[in-house]
């Protein structure tokens, strides 16, 4: 009797470990957000919805699935093509926006037949979550009126490649979108000390024609639009150095970046230009 050696069977045949392979992004991909950081829950109705990128970089929340184009007005079609969401494609399937079937906001107008059902089966969703007591309603929002004074904003505005942003923490606390090697999102600062940062500064707000009073006339902002143009990139794409370089590292979320509204963000403008830039934590 020989001794058994687990690199072979009982009858001395080599045993073949199957090939795992690896799965990386393209670097020719639009998109290289991963599709479990796609899916999260509506705040105000708790359903289900799946966040994708548009065109302009703007992330858009759509409904999970699809339905047939024909029944669906022409301004709710939206398509997907290697994660981004386009409009104006040809097909017999289309996603819709979940804001224009969500039962907890006001349609903006009448809804077809087809949407109104989806906006009701949503309800009924949300009503047997409520009852479950797996989802609350959150509160009403009470309008402030009164911005507390800060050396710093709380949620910086922020100028990249001439388009201003609300960034959806501070600049020392956003975080790096991308996934490690072992499956976790980066936990590495985006604000990188060694790399060209940008500057407050203190600027007018810009007004579209026909747009309401606006709140202020100047408001505090981190202008990134000298710095190169691949640092500005870096910033919009919401990553760390390292990982801007690995072009074939996948991402868990979407950079959050919102596009300024001086009407919709007023409680966020400042008037006061910070006394410090801001610091990368210690790592």
């Amino acid at each position: 009797m020989q001794p058994h050696h687990f690199a072979r069977r009982w009858d001395g045949s080599p045993v073949t470990m199957p090939f795992r392979r690896r799965l990386q992004v393209d670097s020719s991909s639009p998109s290289r957000l991963l599709r479990r950081g796609q899916s999260s829950r509506c705040r105000e109705c708790g359903n289900l919805v799946d966040w994708h990128p548009r065109a302009d970089h703007r992330p858009i929340g759509l409904h999970p699935h699809e339905l047939p184009t024909r029944p669906v007005p022409t301004a709710c079609r939206w398509y997907l093509s290697c994660g981004v969401a386009y409009r104006g494609v040809d097909s017999t399937w289309c996603r819709v926006p979940h804001a224009a079937v969500c039962p907890r906001r006001t349609p903006d107008t009448d809804l077809a037949p087809a949407l109104t059902e989806l906006r009701r089966r949503l309800a009924v969703l949300t009503r047997r979550r409520i009852d479950a007591g797996l989802f609350t309603p959150p509160p009403p929002v009470a309008c402030l009126t009164t911005v507390q004074a800060d050396k710093r904003p709380v949620l910086p505005i922020v100028e990249i490649l001439h388009i201003r942003y609300l960034a959806e923490r501070p600049l020392d606390a956003l975080r790096c979108v991308s996934q490690t090697r072992r499956g976790h999102r980066c936990p590495h600062p985006v604000l990188d000390p060694a790399a060209p940062n940008g500057v407050w500064t203190l600027t007018t707000v810009l007004s579209s024609m026909g747009q309401l009073a606006l709140p202020a006339e100047h408001l505090v902002l981190y202008n990134l639009n000298r710095a190169p143009y691949a640092e500005q990139l870096r910033w919009r794409a919401q990553r760390c150095p390292a990982h801007m370089v690995a072009s074939t590292a996948p991402d868990l979320a979407l950079a959050g970046w919102q596009v300024f509204d001086p009407l919709l963000h007023h409680a966020h403008i400042h008037r006061h230009l910070p006394d410090t830039a801001p610091a990368s934590p210690e790592t």
